[in-house]
């Protein structure tokens, strides 16, 4: 802090003045520094003032909206009192009209109460009391020709007809047992009828049947016999057919094994392949020289293959003598280039070398630094 005791006038203006300046400077670096503000050129101030009377008027509206509520609010609370006050008084109108009506406008007290007096017809005389009744008249419409006036006689004549009647079901119903019971005779005496009549036939049908037996048996015997006779017969045809047939086959040619039937017409070399019982000695030592013939050619085969790989042998030997000289004569050029490229990596590294160390101590000698750097920015001049 400044000693204001220590200063002089001049140096209390003058004090005032850098402060004042350094206060801009502040405001400028803030504007100037602030891309949003120094490209778009936002007022501070103005929407500032915006804000405030932005603010202002929410506010305003928030309070004229509370207003309004506690109005309505009010309004409200007044018409549910006018609403209840208004039912109370309906309520009791109401039940005063009813009070009034009970008194004062009874329903017996009507005029035309006798046309609706729910017991009016029970208190009313019936239409007809007795046949004797003073108010049947002939147009009451109350007493008919044919009415049960003479009950007794009724219920008299009435039993008399209701045992008449169960006599007659009496009398019906024994007549009814009589011809069931006839109806049972009958049916038992046709059935009794019935089962000798099926005894008789079975009878005649089991003495049919053994009949039949005796002679179905007779047959079977008489082709039985015939049986034995004719499989006597065809036994000795086969004896003999069997040893005819035994007897040509030992002398036929193909247990004689003749070679002569095993020639085919198809030619000299050909054979009947199931006639054919083998090869003679002449053909089997023909054969045999042909494939001691076979041997020798083999192994003269053979020899000439042993000869030919090992001539084979020998040309890729020296094939790939010449093969490994050519290898070693290309791994030899090979080392002499990677000599000589080495040597000028080397070169060329010392001549870089000594052009950095050239740029680092003469041409860049006098190299920035950090402390050149920040001195921008620091002011909005």
């Amino acid at each position: 802090m400044l000693k204001l005791d220590l200063m002089t006038e001049k140096d209390r203006k003058e004090a005032a003045y850098i402060e004042r300046r350094r206060i801009r400077e502040e405001e400028r670096k803030k504007r100037i520094f602030n891309p949003r503000s120094r490209i778009i050129g936002i007022d501070a101030d103005a929407l500032r003032s915006q804000i405030d009377e932005k603010k202002k008027h929410d506010e305003e509206q928030k309070r004229i909206d509370r207003i309004f509520e506690d109005n309505l609010k009010k309004a409200d609370q007044i018409a549910i009192a006018l609403a209840q006050k208004q039912d109370k008084e309906q309520r009791k109108l109401l039940q005063e009209i009813d009070n009034f009506r009970k008194q004062f406008q009874k329903a017996e007290d009507r005029r035309e109460f006798d046309l609706n007096d729910p017991n009016g017809i029970k208190k009313q005389l019936p239409a007809r009391v007795s046949d004797e009744d003073p108010r049947l008249g002939p147009s009451s419409a109350q007493k008919f020709e044919g009415e049960d006036l003479v009950n007794e006689e009724r219920l008299r004549v009435q039993r008399e007809q209701i045992s008449a009647w169960l006599h007659q079901q009496m009398v019906e119903k024994e007549q009814a047992e009589k011809e069931r019971k006839m109806a049972d005779e009958a049916y038992k005496a046709a059935v009794i009828a019935r089962d000798q009549r099926a005894i008789e036939l079975d009878n005649m049908e089991r003495e049919c049947r053994r009949k039949l037996q005796e002679a179905c048996t007779r047959y079977n015997l008489a082709l039985a016999e015939e049986k034995c006779k004719t499989d006597s017969l065809k036994n000795q045809e086969t004896l003999e057919d069997n040893s005819a047939e035994i007897y040509n086959a030992l002398t036929s040619d193909l247990l004689t094994e003749n070679p002569d039937v095993s020639q085919s017409n198809m030619g000299p070399n050909k054979k009947i392949a199931y006639l054919y019982k083998g090869m003679s000695d002449e053909e089997k030592a023909k054969i045999r020289a042909d494939q001691l013939a076979q041997v020798e050619e083999a192994k003269k085969m053979k020899e000439l293959e042993l000869r030919m790989q090992k001539e084979f042998d020998d040309y890729l030997n020296g094939t790939q003598r010449s093969i490994h000289l050519m290898d070693m004569e290309l791994e030899r050029k090979q080392r002499e280039e990677r000599k000589r490229i080495a040597e000028e990596n080397r070169r060329l590294a010392e001549e870089q070398r000594n052009r950095k160390e050239y740029l680092d101590k003469i041409v860049y000698a006098n190299r920035a630094t950090d402390d050149y750097f920040s001195q921008f920015n620091k002011s909005s001049r």
